[in-house]
């Protein structure tokens, strides 16, 4: 047996009470209430929403005034395409943070074009594209077509291709300008006295020579460098990354350590090596002198000897000082005038 359910329907005549009711208007300022209190709900969740993500709201606000009036699914939408290339929560809310504009975009016509031109023009790999974004988030307000291609050309003319093309620890030179921030650099070198080419290798094995600024950077420590240490270009040359280190922290401390205590060094083993390997380097020279080989084989240094030091040993070592009857020259060295024998060991530990 098949039964057939019918909803009834009403006819006009089974209830002649059935008229048709009149249509009933909100008054204008009743709907003008409802909409501002829908919009403003809608501006909370917004705000809400920039705070899970570790985006302050006033700063997004203040430098994107078009927020106010999106919906929160765009913001929802960007996120989304950011997430999918690989970004984590915490990568994603430093980078909207950083660059407001982003929230308000459309992932399609200004995000994905930049994926694009990474996966497939520059040929990052895929997983790498995330490390791209972190180290530099500003590719993402880059235009591809304006800032990046032409940027890209230049840098593959350099040489920037093969087993040395950009990778994610690179991808930051694209959003530099050509015209006033890369020829300049490069101008600079070859007007020391370096031919082209060999700016070129200098830059394809050091690339962040690419981002020091001439001024800040590049003049200080070249005239430190001539001047003061009275150096070789040949010796940049070799060692272009000496322009990486700090010219106040790093060069001139131990540049001045160095020329204190007569001890010469190249470039690159005074600068790349850490601290502590620094000055183990330094005290196994030290060491390795003739003064003191006849102590050495007793592990001892005998009363009268005398131990000029710096600075650089820290605080450890400028404890052990004040511990024993040593006199204090000035704040920048140490001339240590041992009085009674003193166990290598205790100095190497207090190193």
């Amino acid at each position: 047996m098949i039964l057939n359910l019918k909803i009834p329907i009403p006819s006009k005549t089974s209830n002649p009470t059935n008229t048709l009711k009149p249509h009933l208007s909100l008054p204008a300022t009743v709907t003008a209430t409802a909409a501002a209190a829908d919009s403003g709900l809608n501006f909370r969740q917004k705000l809400i929403y920039l705070q899970s993500l570790n985006v302050s709201p006033t700063k997004a606000l203040n430098e994107n005034p078009n927020l106010r009036s999106v919906p929160l699914s765009t913001l929802y939408s960007v996120t989304h395409c950011l997430s999918s290339m690989g970004l984590e929560a915490s990568a994603l809310g430093r980078v909207l943070d950083m660059y407001p504009s982003l929230l308000t975009s459309d992932p399609y016509s200004d995000i994905y074009p930049i994926f694009d031109f990474l996966l497939n023009t520059v040929e990052i790999p895929f997983p790498e594209i995330r490390k791209s974004i972190i180290r530099c988030p500003r590719l993402l307000v880059s235009n591809p077509e304006t800032q990046l291609k032409p940027t890209f050309e230049f840098l593959t003319q350099l040489g920037f291709t093969g087993p040395n093309k950009l990778t994610s620890q690179t991808t930051l030179l694209l959003v530099s300008s050509v015209e006033f921030t890369l020829l300049p650099k490069i101008e600079y070198l070859v007007e020391l006295g370096f031919e082209y080419d060999e700016v070129r290798n200098m830059v394809l094995r050091s690339p962040g020579l690419l981002t020091f600024s001439v001024e800040n950077n590049y003049k200080p420590k070249v005239e430190y460098f001539l001047n003061e240490m009275d150096g070789d270009l040949e010796e940049i040359k070799k060692f272009p990354q000496y322009f990486s280190y700090s010219l106040e922290r790093k060069i001139k401390p131990r540049h001045r350590i160095l020329m204190e205590l007569g001890f010469p060094m190249q470039l690159s083993d005074m600068l790349k090596v850490s601290d502590g390997e620094f000055r183990a380097r330094f005290l196994s020279i030290f060491l390795g002198s003739s003064i003191v080989d006849a102590f050495m084989a007793m592990h001892s240094f005998t009363a009268g000897f005398k131990f000029k030091t710096c600075e650089f040993f820290g605080s450890d070592f400028c404890n052990f000082i004040n511990d024993h009857p040593f006199n204090t020259i000035n704040v920048y060295s140490i001339c240590i005038d041992i009085s009674e024998p003193l166990n290598l060991t205790s100095l190497m530990g207090s190193l």
